[in-house]
């Protein structure tokens, strides 16, 4: 986990108030579209605590909307996020919930695409427009998408690390961290792998074209 400076905690460039309120709070929306893949249509937005308390006089709402948008934090579009993403067919709910034992900064963000497939992120705004991701479909893990993250959906099984490690050996990519996450043995699992690098697209297709590899997203917010 990167350790925080002063640095880090005096404000981001970005549209709004707050920098844990609207810069993290879009950042979290933007990792949800990310693993979404776009396509969209309907997103409900579970707030925590203070996010709950606040989050319409400090713009949380429109800067989630925004994220969810692909907008960054200093995005002139996120005053007007909520007409654009009516324009665009995407419907949006928020409503106040007590997700348990979890940093004050939390939302669940909850995404039905257009396929009607369900995405749910679970993550958190810990101050200076940084985030941490602690869950995806209900699976418990870190991340926090400082560095060029490779987030990889697969089966469980032998080999399927390896050839990964291969992939981005060969087109020279050094990785920074990395971390495997699993439902149960042989069961769904997820890759978090953060890299020194900038990757290209082709890099995850040729990922996706691994056998028991389900899926592969590239997060980078900063």
């Amino acid at each position: 986990m990167k350790d925080y400076s002063i640095f880090d905690i005096v404000g981001p460039n970005m549209i709004g108030p707050s920098s844990s309120h609207t810069a993290g709070a879009c950042r979290l929306g933007k990792v949800a579209h990310k693993i979404a893949g776009g396509s969209i249509k309907e997103v409900t937005f579970l707030l925590h605590g203070s996010f709950a308390k606040t989050y319409r006089g400090h713009g949380t709402d429109k800067a989630l909307v925004g994220g969810i948008l692909g907008f960054d934090p200093d995005d002139e579009r996120l005053r007007r996020s909520f007409d654009i993403a009516t324009e665009e067919g995407i419907i949006f709910h928020f409503v106040e919930e007590d997700l348990g034992e979890v940093h004050p900064n939390t939302a669940k963000i909850v995404m039905k695409k257009e396929n009607n497939t369900m995405v749910e992120i679970l993550g958190s705004s810990i101050g200076g427009g940084n985030i941490v991701v602690k869950e995806i479909n209900g699976l418990e893990l870190e991340f926090t998408g400082e560095y060029t993250t490779i987030i990889i959906s697969h089966i469980d099984k032998p080999g399927v690390i390896a050839k990964v490690s291969a992939i981005l050996a060969e087109y020279r990519i050094n990785i920074a961290f990395m971390r495997v996450y699993r439902h149960d043995k042989g069961q769904k699992a997820f890759m978090i792998i953060e890299t020194d690098d900038a990757i290209a697209e082709e890099v995850i297709e040729d990922i996706k074209h691994i056998d028991d590899v389900a899926n592969g997203y590239l997060v980078s917010i900063k």
